[in-house]
């Protein structure tokens, strides 16, 4: 994809020809007349980070939950690893882990006892469990607290700690619901850290969501944009800045509201969206930022208003989300809790 076309991301799911981890094709979730997931395509590449990204109600948990076989497909199909997660429900859950939103772990328990239980559900022979849990424990850097309880973990340490424990029994694909949030920026930058890490280290194929542009573009290979149920864009962070039109962003802010303000950066030569952020702020995205702010400088002192703030930025993921879908990102709700997948063997 060029940048100096400015054309949409590929939303037909191509891998490039990689091996394949996860395919999902024209997936479709309803309930009811409601269609939460709308004939939606992708594809996740063995050994990537794959990102699902958009708002509280978008659809991404519905799509995990389908891949993970905690809900079933209405119609459609999703592959993982190569099974047909309608067709063969046990066969996806012995290669994958799954780590909830919420903090799921026992408080009462020790780390170490968090991990045997879980490596137990999945059958992990007996002679492998510490094994398995002496890895993971190292890998999170929660060995020396193997011992205690999990309630005496603080927020970043707990989410370590289910980290450790969606991967004890050695999955391929690895999935995570909102993996960081409610977590403080210095622990959610240590997990984005320690998730790298382990897709390197364990050869992991991976697929998150979130609500955090920043996290999207730090952490994932490719990102795909949902919302409304529907896959809007889809491509690496580059690709996805470079589709949009438009190589900067000027941030202005005027020392009173005006409704004409908006009309006005528009018909700014260069200017190829303006959004209105509220009590005289404006986003001015345009194909030359010095120029356009040199353009503003001019037409406020001409009408003799007063700029209070103005700067000049690159295109973020930001500025992407609301080019495909209107809006910005909001973290408006609470989602629902995301529950771990049924042991191999029960039923779906």
């Amino acid at each position: 994809m060029s940048a100096a076309t400015n054309a949409p991301p590929a939303l037909n799911g191509n891998c490039g020809g990689k091996p394949v981890a996860i395919e999902v094709q024209h997936i479709v979730k309803r309930y009811g007349d409601f269609e939460a997931v709308k004939d939606v395509n992708f594809c996740v590449a063995e050994g990537e980070i794959f990102g699902l990204l958009g708002p509280n109600g978008a659809g991404k948990s519905t799509l995990i939950r389908m891949m993970t076989t905690l809900i079933p497909v209405t119609a459609g199909r999703a592959l993982v690893a190569g099974h047909d997660v309608s067709e063969d429900p046990d066969d996806v859950r012995r290669m994958i882990g799954v780590i909830p939103q919420a903090l799921t772990s026992d408080q009462d328990l020790t780390l170490e006892e968090n991990l045997l239980i879980y490596a137990k559900l999945y059958g992990v022979p007996r002679e492998q469990r510490k094994k398995n849990i002496d890895a993971v424990l190292e890998a999170v850097d929660l060995t020396k607290w193997r011992d205690a309880q999990t309630k005496t973990l603080s927020g970043g340490m707990r989410r370590r700690l289910e980290i450790a424990r969606g991967l004890v029994h050695n999955p391929r694909i690895f999935f995570l619901d909102e993996p960081t949030t409610g977590l403080d920026p210095v622990s959610r930058i240590a997990v984005w850290e320690m998730l790298d890490k382990l897709k390197t280290s364990r050869n992991l194929t991976m697929l998150l969501t979130t609500h955090y542009m920043e996290e999207a573009d730090k952490l994932c290979d490719r990102i795909a944009i949902v919302d409304h149920g529907n896959l809007v864009a889809l491509g690496t962070p580059v690709e996805l800045k470079n589709s949009v039109a438009g190589a900067n962003v000027v941030e202005v802010h005027f020392d009173r509201e005006d409704d004409e303000w908006q009309g006005r950066l528009e018909k700014i030569e260069d200017v190829t969206s303006v959004v209105p952020e509220g009590s005289g702020f404006y986003r001015v995205i345009t194909k030359s930022g010095s120029k356009t702010t040199m353009q503003i400088v001019e037409l406020a002192a001409s009408l003799g208003e007063t700029l209070t703030s103005l700067s000049v930025q690159n295109t973020t993921l930001d500025d992407v989300f609301i080019h495909y879908t209107g809006r910005q990102l909001r973290d408006e709700q609470v989602k629902p809790v995301f529950m771990m997948p049924p042991r191999p063997g029960a039923q779906p």
